[in-house]
């Protein structure tokens, strides 16, 4: 037999078993390879998920959601002042989510999300289908759970890691939370544009209203933003939203999710958007940035997440006047001191700063002007060693003309630098912010209830501005001489018609004239002798030292601090001209006190904080409102400050046609000016001045640089609602007293002035007749007779070294300005 070929086929021989062709035998290796392959695949896959398993975010942050969310300030109306938030976004419950948004956001994202496990494997592959025919990504996979865990847990890179760890954590929420749960995460975290979060922020800015309230129509609209935000919006492309929103109800129709009826007559409904409100006006960023720290304070940490809504006392009405008072009042001011464009050549020209200006803390340089971008609106400038740009606002060019025009190369001006708009490589701040005109700070306060209705801290009015009415610490001047008479009402050392003892008084032959008026109009003379309530209307220095020496220093210190008043004061002779400083908001609660019948108690502005649950947070307490005059001793108090509004300094405010009390105040070299006053209901508090206490200029004093915002607020506090005068308490007498002595007058004399004084207080001793004249006169403060005191000795002792510098009389004349300590 022949042997076989080698190409011949192989036989088996085995009976009934044909031969095994080539192709056959490679498929079995083929498929055992591939089989081998898979489960390797298999084996490394797991490998890898066990991997990104074991390092996968815990799921428990989903658990108890707590995203950031809005703050929102109210006012006391209920009305919005002002939103606080790193996220805008509000979250709400799955319940209070309208069915038809729920079933709109299904319908446009995820139609099987209540069948699928959170994975919907059909759809990837669809997608991917898709994707592939195109050539680009043109349909997503994702389920609303994959969307959560994405925006909620992951980041939007696209790499395959990231992609496992959503499948894994997809599963794994799915097991863990159930599917209202998930859809509630879903619809308060997404993204809806215009920087909004969640379908209540999206609800308040499209349509102006709560989620609760949305229609069928608006519901679809909101549901079909996710897909792309930018693209969609019916504020970008209103007519691609439509056609958007009308595919989303659809989709709710195909999917039964809607009757059709409902759909056909959703899809006609018109559009109507709410106003576009990008950002809030500033009408209180001096509220916004105090309750913020108030939030700081009562929560800590968790403050920042918001969420929170705080009801405050603003009065938004009274803010907004306030705020123009103001303004008005500085605006008064620049043009009386010619500092609108374009700018003047000063008569004494500021000398250029040298150094480097620092970047951080509020100083005050003289800049030279190098150059101006008109296309900018700016000023180029050299700050010393470095250089920068400030920009025009409109306070100083109300006209708007060019930058170039306003002023020239080489002029000096005032600037401050924006320590928070970065640094050039020398570390030197490159913004700058013009400082050619004073600031303000305005309180007003309600008597009756202790809340703050208006705060104003600057002429600009933004967030994180200096507030000049909370923090600025300032030389009050002769606003805090009624504490020092207050004093001395409360212990009976003084009255109202306690003969002041000045060596004018002593001179018939020279009257006191008011500062600033013609000493030959008889309205601004005061004839010796002088009471005390002629020396507070007058403003006279040497009768508030007087004063202060007849009650003590030291019991003038305790006095005004029970009233109110958180200042660091020292019992010397400067403090009756209110030489040591304090804050407009202060000098409002010591205000207030007097105001409010002798009962001291801290003015608050907020009202209310509701965290997210919808509990009331409770507040810090404050101290109990503490009595410290009496009702007798407060009116008579502000009896005498009425005069100041009557005859004396501040009787521009008599145009009102109110009761007002209140006092002027001038600081030496009239670097602060003020005016504090109240109504029966309300008080107000104005100061005038530059950050670097540079002085006012000539004739500038409490008057004219902080009275007239006191009128136009107070004006707008009243309008429509004039108060009834204040009530006289029991414990009170009036007496008709000689003008010339300040005891009873006789029956009959004609030169007489009634006059009020605490039961007990009054005089006894009647004036003698005018030839007795020279046998001696009693006081009129109720000693019962005797001399008058010897007038204080001129010129004064010389101040204590190191004390305070005291602040001058705001309505002597320049010769006098410098009171005697």
């Amino acid at each position: 037999m022949d042997e076989p070929q080698a190409n011949d086929a192989v036989v088996s021989s085995e009976p009934g078993r044909a031969p095994e062709h080539g192709f056959v035998r490679w498929a079995r290796r083929i498929a055992t390879a591939l089989f081998c392959l898979t489960g390797l695949g298999f084996v490394v896959l797991a490998g890898v998920l066990r991997r990104y398993e074991s390092r996968l975010p815990s799921t428990a942050d989903l658990q108890h959601y707590d995203p950031p969310q809005v703050t929102r300030i109210l006012a006391r109306d209920g009305s919005l002042l002002a939103e606080v938030f790193v996220e805008r976004r509000t979250v709400v419950s799955i319940d209070a989510i309208p069915k038809p948004l729920k079933l709109a956001a299904l319908a446009a994202e995820d139609a099987d999300f209540y069948r699928h496990e959170g994975l919907d494997y059909l759809g990837m592959l669809r997608a991917l289908l898709v994707n592939l025919r195109h050539g680009e990504t043109r349909q997503g996979g994702s389920t609303i759970t994959q969307q959560v865990v994405k925006n909620a847990l992951l980041t939007s890179e696209r790499t395959f890691e990231r992609k496992a760890r959503e499948l894994l954590l997809a599963r794994r929420i799915e097991q863990e939370l159930g599917k209202d749960a998930i859809l509630e995460l879903y619809l308060n975290h997404i993204y809806f544009g215009h920087g909004r979060y969640g379908v209540e922020e999206a609800a308040r800015y499209y349509f102006g209203k709560s989620v609760g309230q949305l229609s069928l129509a608006e519901s679809a609209l909101i549901a079909g933003l996710p897909k792309g935000p930018s693209i969609y919006s019916p504020r970008v492309d209103l007519e691609r939203a439509r056609k958007r929103r009308d595919t989303v109800l659809e989709q709710m129709a195909l999917k039964g999710f809607a009757e059709r009826e409902l759909v056909e007559r959703a899809k006609v409904e018109p559009i109507l958007l709410a106003p576009a409100v990008e950002q809030l006006a500033e009408l209180a960023p001096e509220v916004v940035d105090e309750v913020q720290r108030t939030l700081r304070a009562t929560l800590g940490p968790v403050a920042q997440r918001g969420g929170f809504t705080v009801t405050t006392t603003i009065d938004p009405e009274l803010q907004s006047a306030a705020r123009a008072a103001v303004r008005k009042n500085l605006d008064a001011y620049a043009a009386r001191h010619g500092l609108l464009a374009p700018q003047k050549p000063a008569k004494k020209p500021l000398a250029p700063f040298k150094g480097t200006p620092k970047a951080s803390g509020h100083h005050v340089y003289a800049a030279e002007v190098t150059g101006a971008e008109d296309s900018k609106g700016t000023l180029n400038l050299r700050v010393g060693t470095a250089k920068g740009t400030a920009r025009i606002p409109s306070r100083y060019d109300p006209k708007g003309q060019p930058a170039s025009k306003f002023a020239p190369v080489g002029a000096v001006l005032r600037v401050s630098p924006y320590t928070d708009r970065g640094v050039d490589d020398d570390g030197a701040p490159r913004e700058y912010r013009l400082e050619l005109g004073p600031e303000s700070g305005l309180v007003m306060v309600d008597v009756t209830s202790r809340e703050i209705l208006a705060l104003v801290g600057s002429y600009e009015g933004v967030r994180g501005a200096f507030d000049r009415a909370t923090f600025a610490r300032r030389q009050p001047g002769s606003t805090f001489k009624p504490i020092v008479y207050a004093e001395g009402i409360r212990t009976r050392k003084l009255t109202p018609a306690t003969v002041v003892p000045l060596p004018e008084a002593l001179n018939p032959n020279r009257p006191l004239p008011l500062p600033g008026k013609d000493p030959k109009d008889p309205a601004s003379l005061v004839k010796p002798p002088v009471f005390l309530r002629d020396a507070l209307a007058r403003s006279i220095n040497d009768a508030a030292i007087w004063a202060l020496r007849e009650v003590g220093a030291p019991k003038v210190v305790s006095f005004a601090a029970s009233l109110g008043l958180e200042a660091e004061l020292q019992p010397t002779e400067s403090l009756a001209l209110g030489a040591y400083e304090t804050t407009p908001r202060d000098l409002a609660a010591a205000y207030l006190t007097l105001a409010s019948g002798g009962v001291a108690a801290k003015p608050r502005l907020v009202r209310k904080i509701v965290g997210r649950d919808g509990a009331e947070v409770p507040l810090s307490n404050p101290p109990e409102p503490r009595r410290v005059l009496t009702e007798a001793e407060s009116y008579v108090i502000t009896s005498l400050l009425t005069s100041v509004v009557e005859r004396g300094t501040g009787r521009a405010a008599k145009a009102l046609g109110l009761p007002l009390a209140g006092k002027t105040g001038t600081s030496n070299d009239a670097k602060d000016a003020w005016f504090a006053g109240y109504s029966p209901t309300t008080v107000c508090v104005v100061w005038t001045g530059y950050d670097d206490a540079l002085p006012l200029g000539a004739n500038e004093q409490g008057a004219t640089a902080a009275l007239p915002a006191f009128i136009d607020a107070m004006r707008a506090a009243h309008r429509g609602r004039k108060p009834a005068p204040w009530k006289e308490p029991a414990g009170l007498v009036r007496k008709r007293l000689d003008r010339r002595t300040g005891l009873l007058a006789r029956e009959g004399a004609d030169d007489t002035v009634e006059e009020l004084f605490l039961a007990g207080t009054e005089p006894t001793e009647v004036a003698p007749a005018p030839e007795d004249d020279g046998a001696g006169g009693g006081r009129a403060d109720g000693a019962g007779g005797g001399d008058a005191a010897p007038p204080i000795e001129t010129p004064p002792p010389p101040a204590p070294e190191g004390e305070k510098k005291p602040a001058r009389d705001d309505e002597r004349p320049p010769a006098g300005d410098a009171a005697p300590p």
